[in-house]
């Protein structure tokens, strides 16, 4: 099982940046992606982005251009780099393993992410 604990939010002012972190542990060499979620209050979760094993990355059209999603195999540790914040961008950021099962079902308590208008 991988144990996931992310890191790095806060609050920021409109246009303004942060860097998440979600390191893994535990049995991390089945994963063939990692991936950043978010839920926002009455909002469902949604995908923003994942790096596959291999590198390639996919991102929502909502953050494409706004965030970079990178990963430090050595670490085991994937990061969400966010540029040009946006008030909508406001929610808990979660990361998520996927296997050959797909994402995990288990979730981590998430980093909240406030954007200021």
């Amino acid at each position: 099982q991988v144990q996931l604990v992310e890191s790095g939010g806060g609050l920021v002012q409109t246009g303004g940046s942060l860097r998440l972190s979600c390191a893994a542990s535990g049995s991390s060499f089945s994963i063939n992606a990692m991936g950043w979620f978010r839920q926002a209050p009455g909002k469902q979760r949604e995908l923003v982005a994942f790096i596959t094993s291999g590198g390639s990355t996919n991102y929502a059209d909502s953050v494409k251009g706004r965030f970079t999603i990178s990963r430090d195999n050595a670490k085991n540790t994937v990061y969400l780099q966010m540029n040009s914040l946006k008030p909508e961008d406001t929610a808990v950021y979660y990361c998520n393993a996927r296997q050959s099962y797909g994402w995990s079902p288990s979730w981590g308590q998430g980093t909240q992410v406030t954007v200021s208008s």
